[in-house]
């Protein structure tokens, strides 16, 4: 009698994780479930998040950051006007923090961005440069940021949003003042920088075929055929419900991947018109179980990654007032069924 009970207590013991000893040792543990990234994983592809430094601090956040995902993207300490502040300046700060972070995880790091018309420092901005001065200080920038992470990323995205909507090259100081040749340039001065990092032109609404990807299928056929070290193009993905599913993605991953280039989805998120509701909530689930889907059919689609994993931290409110809700992890770090639906496409 008194061995039957004290087995009865041993296994009691065991189910509330007390026990210590050979019956704990033989107690089988919880099976855990597999990642975002050990999903991606087994079809060879990666799955990231985007990050930036003010949110670093909330160990809640960096223990699933840290967790589900494989490849990291600086949402922001990348950008010039944090890495050259002051001109010759050079400040690695935001992003060496996010390289080390990523390098303690295990992940790889998509670098993000050298060449853009946003979010340029003031000494780059207000005055007037002729096309050999620009040009000296654009090779100067790329060759020293590039340098500086070389062998520490997997990718760049070398130039961001060189197009307009209807497929013209978009106005920018880079193109008014160097012409359109800067991007061959960018992309040649980064290679020699780092010959080893994937180098992508990257943009938002080219997801479908239409008169901006078409651009960018144009531009890359060109620079393949020229030699130009071109790897891949990035496919933002900020999409909104109200405008309806790009049913063209997949047909114009692969229409790249015809190039020898391979294709990313790089920021992707999908908000809403708020409040979010259940059917609202639905719908976003099968749209990024379908984002997904279609990188998985494309063998060069090489991953996926959110723009930041959780609506806590989304950039989407502060720029589309009304708007949110766009990420498959809640404002409490709580699964939607987003995540769910991801989880799902990658099985």
């Amino acid at each position: 009698m008194r061995l039957r009970l004290a087995g009865a207590l041993a296994a009691v013991l065991v189910a509330a994780g007390l026990a210590t000893g050979p019956a704990a040792q033989a107690a089988p543990s919880p099976a855990r479930q597999p990642t975002l990234a050990g999903l991606a994983e087994r079809h060879g592809r990666y799955f990231g998040s985007a990050t930036d430094n003010p949110e670093l601090t909330d160990t809640a956040y960096t223990k699933i950051l840290g967790d589900e995902f494989d490849m990291i993207t600086p949402g922001n300490g990348m950008k010039w006007y944090a890495t050259e502040p002051q001109q010759g300046v050079f400040d690695w700060t935001d992003g060496d923090q996010i390289v080390d972070l990523a390098r303690k995880n295990h992940q790889k790091v998509r670098a993000h961005t050298l060449v853009w018309h946003s979010q340029l420092p003031d000494w780059l901005t207000s005055k007037q440069w002729t096309a050999s001065e620009l040009r000296a200080v654009l090779k100067k920038h790329i060759t020293t940021e590039v340098r500086h992470y070389r062998g520490k990323v997997y990718s760049w995205d070398v130039v961001n949003e060189a197009f307009n909507e209807d497929g013209s090259y978009r106005e920018t100081l880079w193109y008014k003042t160097l012409g359109p040749g800067y991007i061959a340039d960018a992309l040649r001065w980064a290679h020699q920088a780092d010959p080893h990092a994937r180098l992508y032109l990257n943009d938002y609404n080219i997801e479908a075929t239409g008169p901006k990807s078409d651009a960018y299928y144009r531009l890359a056929k060109e620079l393949k055929a020229r030699g130009v070290p071109l790897d891949g193009i990035g496919f933002q993905a900020h999409l909104a419900l109200q405008y309806g599913y790009p049913s063209t993605l997949e047909d114009n991953l692969r229409r790249f991947s015809r190039l020898g280039l391979d294709t990313a989805l790089t920021e992707v998120d999908v908000r809403m018109q708020l409040p979010a509701t259940e059917e609202k909530l639905a719908e976003q689930a099968d749209w990024y179980r379908d984002l997904t889907a279609a990188c998985l059919a494309v063998r060069r689609c090489v991953g996926v990654t959110i723009w930041d994993y959780t609506d806590k931290y989304s950039w989407i409110p502060a720029v589309f007032p009304g708007e949110g809700a766009a990420l498959p992890w809640d404002e409490e770090l709580r699964p939607k069924p987003a995540y769910r639906a991801l989880r799902e496409a990658l099985r």
